[in-house]
């Protein structure tokens, strides 16, 4: 069985996760089954027809949560027993486009709790794979579709993460 990594907070979120499905969603579905199935002919009952979906898709949701916890391995980040001068799962990453100079932080995280909009990407994306390992000032390069990128490493810190 492989283990998940996530950090502490992605695994909180995802019992939280749970704890909503389980007991706010999952009984709200039951209550509007009860309420379809009181319309009478369940067989040309679109509402009843709608719920029993919903039922199957929350169901479904919770068996995957389920699943992701049983199999978490939370990373808790101890800077004594890290190099800090190399990138692995929980190092905030600086990084300069060679060819724009844009710089751009992530956070690297499980993907469960990846959410590039707000700077966070998983461990498994392609960047974070190249990433992992290197120091500050080596260069990675992603293929994209278009054309390959060269990003350079400025600055790696695990100062988010920290216990």
């Amino acid at each position: 069985m492989q283990r998940i990594p996530i950090t502490r907070s992605g695994y909180e979120a995802l019992k939280e996760k749970l704890r909503v499905l389980q007991q706010v969603e999952r009984p709200k579905v039951i209550i509007a089954l009860a309420e379809a199935r009181s319309h009478g002919d369940l067989s040309e009952n679109a509402e009843y027809e709608s719920a029993k979906e919903k039922q199957s898709y929350i169901d479904a949701k919770i068996r995957e949560v389920e699943h992701k916890l049983a199999n978490a391995e939370i990373i808790e980040i101890d800077k004594s027993k890290i190099n800090l001068e190399q990138i692995a799962f929980g190092a905030f990453v600086s990084i300069k486009d060679i060819n724009t100079s844009q710089v751009v932080s992530y956070l690297i995280v499980g993907e469960d709790e990846a959410d590039f909009k707000n700077g966070s990407i998983s461990i498994t994306s392609p960047l974070a794979r190249e990433m992992i390992g290197c120091r500050k000032g080596d260069i990675v390069e992603i293929q994209t579709a278009k054309s390959v990128k060269e990003y350079e490493i400025i600055a790696i810190s695990y100062d988010k993460l920290e216990k």
